[in-house]
């Protein structure tokens, strides 16, 4: 039972990385610092490390700014999508190192990070549709949503 809960936490932390490239290593990151991912001894061991955690949260909140401005390029295009990807599998492995279940959380945040990434564009559109063409509340909601859900997902691990 507890590879199943693994994996549904490394699909939702590849959400989170389909909503904001930066936000899931920069959460599994933290989550890592404050000891709710056991990367002790681990080839993860590192991404806990203050300046690991430090250099992740700067990006994502440059990501988070960048995302505002109008000329930010689509999350459906290649290069972003592919930063998706990789950063979702990236903090699906981080989740799975704690179980010794990497290669099998890698996948799971793949799939993830690409039901985040074309789920939260659908949704966005459709939101700033509702919201009279206003991008600015729906983009800071998804930021909201995105960072504690990531926070959330990384603390549930600990629960595992």
């Amino acid at each position: 039972m507890s590879l199943v809960l693994i994996l549904l936490l490394a699909v939702l932390v590849g959400v989170v990385a389909g909503l904001r490239a930066m936000t899931a290593p920069a959460v599994v990151a933290w989550g890592a610092a404050l000891g709710w991912i056991d990367v002790d001894g681990r080839w993860s061991e590192w991404v806990g490390h203050p300046i690991t955690v430090g250099v992740l949260t700067v990006l994502l909140l440059v990501e988070l700014v960048t995302d505002q401005l109008p000329k930010t390029p689509s999350r459906k295009s290649t290069p972003q999508f592919a930063t998706r990807l990789i950063t979702g599998a990236f903090a699906g492995a981080v989740i799975g190192s704690a179980f010794f279940h990497t290669f099998s959380a890698i996948g799971a945040g793949v799939i993830g990070a690409v039901l985040g990434t074309l789920g939260g564009y659908e949704a966005r559109r459709r939101l700033v549709a509702a919201n009279g063409g206003r991008d600015l509340p729906i983009a800071l909601l998804e930021d909201a949503v995105a960072v504690g859900g990531g926070f959330l997902v990384v603390y549930l691990v600990s629960l595992v």
